[in-house]
């Protein structure tokens, strides 16, 4: 029986050491004070990035480092650009990057050529070889909202999409619902919209398909702004509650309206945890690389996580309260 125990102990032993050469990771010892992330995005003018300021600065507060937020308050891509160029030569410890457009590739690549991990926030850029996206899995969001709208209006009628189509985070929510809403036979997606991630065109633009399809029964929109000029414009066609709003995070033009009962749902993202967690994820990196193999340089491992999901909290008038602010 002894003999049996060891040869057990024996075979569980190297079965772990066949399958796995994890060690504790290399300790490095650094002063977190002297560390900077900047975060380069875009759309600062925004309601929604409010979040993400948020998010850098509690990485500041809880770990000790220093961090800024840089980029145009509009929509500018060649502006982002020059941010990265200008964020990548003050050589800092980290870049937390909104993956708007496949044009910031190459700075991408520039950055993490240089020993700078870039890490990707909120829209992710899989082709430009940043260290990990961390973000709302927005397919998994769209199929989740699919499900909700449907139970809205009784899974029939004609339905609209407000969205930014040309961002691959809206592209994938668009995916999502459209998926989510094909088992519905009765269920008819009429349009898709650009909002220009803009309240004002997006009322307008809600303003167009309430006129050309008159038996509309839901709007669901994909951004911010969306849900905002959607309720905007069934509150001046007079059809408030009867077109249906599935909206999109917690604005607070959302969140009043989901209290007055014109906008149905939202789906609110967890948006302050995006840049947290990789500010988090490339500090614990500095402190220690985590071998996964024996070599991991050799192996192309960067012993980091790929994706990481923060998740969503459907919002509705059984919750808002607790969203709002108080005033």
């Amino acid at each position: 029986m002894k003999v049996k125990k060891l040869l057990i102990l024996w075979l569980s032993l190297a079965l772990i050491l066949s399958t796995c050469v994890l060690a504790a990771p290399k300790k490095v010892k650094n002063d977190p004070s002297k560390e900077l992330y900047i975060e380069v995005s875009c759309l600062w003018n925004l309601e929604y990035f409010n979040d993400h300021k948020v998010g850098m600065k509690l990485a500041s507060d809880f770990l000790g480092v220093k961090t800024q937020t840089v980029g145009p308050a509009e929509w500018d891509i060649k502006a982002m650009v020059s941010e990265m160029e200008r964020a990548i030569a003050k050589k800092p410890a980290g870049i937390v990057l909104f993956g708007a457009d496949p044009a910031l590739n190459p700075m991408v690549k520039k950055a993490m050529n240089a020993g700078i991990p870039v890490v990707t926030v909120d829209a992710d850029q899989p082709d430009s070889g940043r260290l990990a996206f961390i973000g709302t899995g927005n397919y998994a969001a769209g199929l989740q909202g699919a499900d909700i709208l449907a139970s809205m209006i009784n899974k029939k009628g004609k339905v609209a999409i407000m969205s930014i189509p040309n961002q691959t985070n809206h592209q994938e929510r668009i995916r999502g619902y459209k998926e989510g809403l094909a088992k519905y036979k009765e269920i008819q997606i009429v349009q898709i919209v650009d909002t220009g991630a803009d309240a004002v065109k997006s009322a307008q633009v809600a303003a167009g398909v309430l006129e050309k399809y008159s038996d509309l029964a839901a709007i669901i929109c994909t951004d911010s702004t969306g849900g905002a000029g959607a309720s905007m414009a069934v509150k001046d066609a007079n059809k408030a509650g009867a077109v249906k709003i599935m909206a999109m995070d917690r604005g607070a033009e959302i969140l009043q309206a989901i209290n007055d009962g014109v906008i149905s749902a939202s789906i609110v993202q967890q948006t302050c945890l995006m840049p947290y967690y990789a500010v988090v994820l490339m500090h614990n990196m500095k402190l220690g690389q985590y071998p996964v193999t024996s070599n991991n340089k050799a192996a192309k491992v960067t012993g980091s996580p790929v994706n990481i999901d923060t998740g969503t909290v459907i919002v509705d008038k059984s919750n808002v309260k607790f969203f709002m602010k108080k005033k």
